[in-house]
């Protein structure tokens, strides 16, 4: 069956017909869905964060798609990296907190407990701090608040 307004679908899996060129190294995809890449994405954001700003620099340089795809690799490499070692030391309180997102419409807010729990993980196995970009530097960051009603 043909969806309205996508007539040049056929239903079918996609396959682009242009594969990349041979000098690219290959990289996995990094295999998750929305819920725990946001549960992890201030980790993975603070550990790959010098791959990611090569590759921020690199996309100001030039438009042409191509032109970063070793850099994009570098961030993917990192980003794969950082959920294994995630899965290895803190796999049951990364789920806890990702099936709370997933079940609470990806409102952090929501999964404060959950976080926590998953936070203090990986800051006992790895001593990985959430940090979140650009918040004030004299004020607790929000998932460290205390709640204002119970």
């Amino acid at each position: 069956m043909v969806n309205p307004g996508y007539r040049h679908f056929k239903g079918e899996d996609w396959v682009d017909p242009t594969p990349p060129p041979s000098s690219l190294p290959s990289v996995d995809e990094i295999g998750l869905t929305s819920a725990p890449l946001k549960s992890a994405s201030y980790f993975i954001g603070s550990v790959c964060q010098e791959y990611n700003e090569d590759f921020m620099l690199c996309k100001n340089e030039s438009r042409d798609p191509q032109h970063c795809l070793k850099e994009g690799r570098k961030v993917t490499r990192c980003a794969i990296s950082a959920v294994q070692k995630i899965e290895s030391k803190c796999l049951d309180e990364f789920r806890g907190h990702w099936q709370c997102l997933d079940a609470k419409n990806q409102e952090l807010g929501k999964c404060r407990e959950q976080e926590k729990a998953f936070n203090g993980c990986l800051f006992k196995a790895f001593g990985w701090n959430k940090v979140i970009p650009d918040a004030p530097a004299n004020k607790p960051q929000i998932h460290e608040r205390t709640p204002l009603t119970q």
